[in-house]
């Protein structure tokens, strides 16, 4: 097995669907420069209320890509 190495970013995708599309979004965006992202985590979540309603959210992520040799 070969050993890699890999940058972190953090990006903040959002959404006025779910919190799902707005990780989708942020990791659609990246994919148009950033090139081997393997995976990402999670960091935090949260959103914006209208009228009692959740109207937005939104999701910050860290992704890890490999570096090239």
């Amino acid at each position: 097995m070969s050993s890699h190495c890999y940058k972190l970013i953090e990006l903040v995708g959002s959404s006025t669907d779910s919190t799902d599309d707005a990780i989708k979004n942020a990791i659609d965006k990246a994919a148009l420069t950033i090139k081997h992202m393997d995976w990402f985590e999670v960091i935090e979540t949260r959103g914006h209320i209208a009228d009692g309603k959740v109207s937005h959210f939104q999701v910050t992520i860290k992704v890890g890509f490999r570096l090239e040799a």
